[in-house]
């Protein structure tokens, strides 16, 4: 049963049999899911934005990141955010990681994908967004993260995947 329709996602109330029997009813926001751009310059550093998150009372760091469009696939959403939100373009992209942020509730699926060789180019930030562009050095977000620093689940999973690769 649709409980709320909005521009990004949508609340619905299920009634569902979980493993080992048991009947439940869950209400789930679905989500048509997002891109995560970890956005790497030619000299290793990582691009951070910094904005506003009205959820979360603050300006947080963040990895370029935004919602699918429709019909949009997760490579042309990265592709689109990171222009949109950095002015970076990038030559080469590779796709790292797809998780759930919080299957708890939300059906989101998240794309993560590392943007080699970005180079800048103007910005083309929603009306409503105020963007802040910063470039860090590895160790520099290594860090930050210790220090509490970067909030952001989507960046710290971002981050701490792409440190991990050999």
């Amino acid at each position: 049963m649709l409980i709320y329709q909005g521009k990004v996602f949508s609340v619905r109330r299920h009634r569902a049999v979980e493993p080992g029997g048991v009947n439940v009813v869950r209400e789930v926001v679905h989500h048509r899911g997002s891109a995560v751009i970890l956005p790497r310059l030619t000299d290793g550093r990582i691009l951070l934005i910094r904005q506003f998150r009205l959820a979360a009372g603050r300006s947080l760091w963040e990895l370029p990141a935004g919602c699918l469009d429709p019909g949009e696939t997760a490579l042309q959403a990265a592709r689109r955010e990171l222009i949109e939100e950095t002015g970076y373009r990038a030559s080469c992209w590779k796709k790292l990681l797809e998780f759930y942020p919080s299957p708890g509730f939300v059906d989101e699926k998240m794309t993560l994908f590392l943007a080699e060789g970005a180079q800048p180019g103007p910005a083309r930030p929603e009306p409503d967004e105020r963007i802040r562009v910063q470039r860090f050095s590895v160790p520099q977000l290594q860090r930050m993260i210790g220090n509490k620093k970067i909030l952001d689940g989507k960046t710290l999973a971002g981050l701490l995947y792409f440190f991990s690769l050999p």
